[in-house]
């Protein structure tokens, strides 16, 4: 067996250093620096037991509301959409304080939660997730701070045999998808366990793997942004604005929603704070 490597302990010409103290800061000091870390949501497995069960439910209300077949045509089969508008659950798991505690370290001032999606990875077949993408599509900039973090919960064990996320470390700095060399040489796959958040920023390139396992492996992507990026699909038409408290409104972006008039808009000005 190969000794693991010592790491030396000593330094010298170093006039800067971070310094943490908390898993917090340590999470948050990963994602900027590799663009991606783990992080313990803290529920128990009875909780995560609870979560799955009603992933399940979830799952099966949707294909009856939106038709399985009509999913399949649109490759969205594998995919639950907005399931913080169908589980309290859910909302919860998206105020999970640990995580809101990671995203305030990387997110300097307000941010909002923009997406919250099931993700189903198909035992022994490719599926829309499986392919090297940034959580925010398209765009190719990077900026001297996070403007939106992705945190997908691990409802089931991350791992190599059922397609456990890719990423490319680094990503997050370099405007351009890297080269075929690059990725052969660096892709790393994460394995979690479950309850875990894979925290990413999210111009970090990252992909699904592929899952040889005879059973699904299932997660929820949370996508945090500033409230200047707007929402999927806008949480504030689908919830009781009456049984939020004041942290879930702002989260969910209610109060930042685009005014309609020129009064309205001069209502907020006293209001949000970007």
């Amino acid at each position: 067996m190969t000794n693991q490597p010592k790491i030396p302990a000593k330094s010298y010409g170093i006039l800067l250093r971070n310094s943490v103290q908390t898993e917090i800061q340590t999470v948050a000091e990963q994602v900027r620096i590799l663009g991606y870390g783990i992080l313990d949501s803290g529920y128990s497995s009875t909780e995560i037991a609870e979560l799955s069960d009603e992933f399940n439910q979830i799952q099966n209300q949707y294909h009856a509301e939106f038709g399985l077949d009509k999913l399949t045509k649109i490759n969205e089969q594998n995919s639950i959409r907005a399931m913080v508008t169908r589980s309290d659950r859910y909302l919860q798991m998206a105020l999970n304080p640990k995580l809101l505690a990671v995203i305030q370290e990387l997110i300097l001032g307000k941010f909002i939660l923009n997406q919250q999606n099931g993700i189903i990875n198909p035992p022994q077949q490719d599926y829309n997730q499986g392919s090297w993408h940034r959580d925010l599509p398209y765009q190719h900039f990077v900026s001297s701070r996070p403007l939106a973090i992705n945190a997908l919960f691990c409802l089931d064990d991350f791992t190599i045999d059922n397609g456990a996320t890719f990423v490319l470390p680094a990503s997050h700095k370099s405007e351009a998808f890297p080269s075929e060399e690059f990725m052969a040489a660096n892709a790393k796959q994460i394995e979690a366990r479950a309850g875990s958040f894979i925290v990413l920023d999210c111009m970090t390139y990252h992909s699904g793997g592929y899952n040889s396992t005879a059973k699904v492996r299932r997660g929820i992507n949370h996508l945090y942004t500033i409230p200047f990026i707007k929402q999927q699909i806008r949480f504030a038409d689908s919830m009781a604005e009456a049984s939020l408290d004041s942290v879930a409104k702002d989260i969910l972006g209610l109060n930042y929603l685009e005014p309609d008039t020129i009064s309205r808009y001069l209502e907020t000005r006293n209001k949000n704070s970007y």
